[in-house]
């Protein structure tokens, strides 16, 4: 299954974020693919809001990782972009850690292969600044009313 929604502001985008919060489930994994400031993190960030978590998502890229417990189901949000090696992905236990949860990979296309069936999110900036938002999801997510995520 595969949605497009187009995003023409941020609000617009943590807006969707917030939508699919409600459809995930514990062990669920979701990739986040798409050009440098494109709105990955502040998609988590509505992601992270509406499960419950109290306050700000900041871009693991520096840290790699941050797991947030204070939501409904814990939420671990990753960051490969900086990353050498699946050593290095595999090194920081996040697949382990979020299998009570649902993790959330930034740059997950460099690591799927390592991930199991999960939710691809693909982020295109039009030139008018416009996000566009790709759902691919996985035969899993048939019976998710995906569509309900377009405010």
């Amino acid at each position: 299954m595969a949605i497009r929604v187009a995003c023409p502001t941020a609000d617009h985008t943590y807006a969707v974020a917030t939508r699919l919060a409600p459809l995930l489930r514990a062990g669920d994994v979701i990739t986040l693919s798409g050009p440098l400031g494109c709105g990955k993190t502040l998609f988590t960030g509505g992601l992270a809001a509406a499960r419950g978590v109290d306050g700000p998502v900041p871009s693991p890229t520096l840290v790699l990782a941050r797991r947030y417990d204070d939501g409904f189901l814990p939420l671990v949000h990753a960051d490969v972009y900086r990353l050498g090696s699946y050593n290095e992905f595999l090194d920081l236990g996040v697949l382990d850690a979020a299998a009570e949860g649902v993790l959330v990979v930034e740059w997950g296309e460099a690591v799927e292969t390592l991930l199991p069936e999960h939710l691809l999110i693909r982020f295109e900036v039009e030139r008018d600044g416009q996000r566009v938002l790709s759902f691919h999801a996985p035969s899993s997510w048939e019976t998710r009313p995906l569509q309900e995520v377009t405010p």
